[in-house]
């Protein structure tokens, strides 16, 4: 089984994921874009069950597109953005790719919210590729 690991900039925040990540890609959202302070967040999906975090959090929380509120949590020493949703209420959760200690674990496949892609960023080929999010 595969063992991905990673964490904030001062390695307070960290965390291991096991298994496959259930998808991943790069989000252009306006949200995504400012939190990162870059054109794209690259994210990669896990099941909650398959992630053990540890150290603490700084939750942002902002509205959703589909209703409901966002949460990023970063670390509260470095500010390092690491990982989206609350660990121990939601059963999923999306691990920035920026923050894993082995960057070859990320292989993106799909691009979404790219009405909001801004014209200067480049998007690699071969993505599905969603105007909003898939399905």
């Amino acid at each position: 089984m595969t063992t991905i690991t990673g964490g904030c900039l001062c390695g307070q925040l960290r965390y291991e994921a096991r298994g496959e990540a259930d998808g991943m890609g790069f989000c252009y959202c306006a949200d995504c874009r400012k939190a990162s302070g870059s054109g794209f967040i690259p994210f990669m999906g896990f099941a909650a069950s398959a992630l053990t975090i540890t150290g603490r959090t700084h939750q942002f929380h902002s509205p959703a597109m589909r209703g409901g509120s966002a949460t990023r949590n970063s670390c509260p020493e470095c500010g390092g953005l690491v990982f989206g949703g609350i660990h121990g209420v939601h059963d999923s959760h999306t691990i920035y790719a920026g923050s894993l200690d082995d960057p070859a674990h990320f292989k993106p496949t799909l691009a979404i919210f790219v009405r909001d892609k801004p014209d200067w960023v480049a998007m690699p080929e071969g993505l599905a590729v969603f105007e909003t999010m898939p399905g």
